[in-house]
């Protein structure tokens, strides 16, 4: 039996500054997975992501992350990405010194 399709969004990392980023249902990036497109269709999730990979001017590394709803929009499901979106781990610089969950 086929496996179900989980939701997800479209991740990269941004080309100058190299931050996380997602892409929005308004086809723009963001840097708060909160504000991603939560994609539960399979279809639209390879055309959501061919979109963002003929992007090379703003984002590398494009790819799919499994997501699932949360009360603000989308939450990661894996440790990974829960880690990608916090930013470095070495101590508390550029994004992380103004975040609560440092």
């Amino acid at each position: 039996m086929a496996r179900q399709f989980t939701p997800k969004v479209v991740t990269a990392n941004a080309l100058i500054e190299g931050d996380v980023i997602y892409l929005t249902d308004r086809d723009m990036w963001t840097r708060d997975m909160h504000m991603a497109e939560l994609i539960t269709d399979e279809a639209h999730a390879q055309l959501r992501l061919l979109d963002a990979q003929r992007r090379p001017s703003e984002a590398v590394g494009a790819y799919l992350a499994d997501a699932a709803p949360g009360p603000n929009g989308p939450e990661p499901t894996h440790f990974r990405e829960d880690f990608r979106r916090r930013g470095p781990s070495n101590y508390a610089h550029g994004k992380q010194e103004g975040r609560a969950y440092v």
